[in-house]
Order: structure tokens, then sequence, then C-alpha cells
């Protein structure tokens, strides 16, 4: 595997440095199955901030929606 650039996707990704290093040293040590979790365990992080920042926007959309609706109702 050419970790060099497994390091560097998993820099794209987000994964912290100590994340990359646990993953690389598993993954370097032949505990495949444990880099795996690693990795597994990083992407639900991610998911979760994708779902907060969801949420976030969703509120955003909403009080554009109820703004414009004051601004028309007002004109």
């Amino acid at each position: 595997m050419d970790y060099e650039r497994m390091k560097q996707n998993l820099s794209d990704a987000g994964c912290c440095d100590s994340v990359i290093k646990e993953i690389i040293t598993l993954s370097e040590n032949g505990r495949i199955t444990e880099a795996l979790l690693a990795m597994r365990k990083d992407r639900c992080r991610l998911m979760e901030e994708l779902h907060e920042s969801g949420r976030k926007v969703d509120c955003l959309d909403f009080l554009i929606r109820q703004t414009e609706k004051e601004l028309q109702a007002n004109h």
C-alpha cells in the first residue's frame, strides 16, 4: 500500500494528525481490521458534522423564508 498517498487522503478527508498516525501505523503493522475500524470511527464523526451543518442550514432557511414573508407583507 502507498502510505504517503493514504496519509494525504486521510488529511484531505479532514482527519487530525493523531488519527492519521494511528491509521497509518495500524496499516503498516498489518492490523488492517483495526485500521478500518479507526477509519469508520472518523467517518462517523464527519457524518455527524455534516448532519449538524444541515440542521444549521435548515434553521437559516427557515429564518430567510420568514423574513421574506414579512417583507412581502409589509409592501
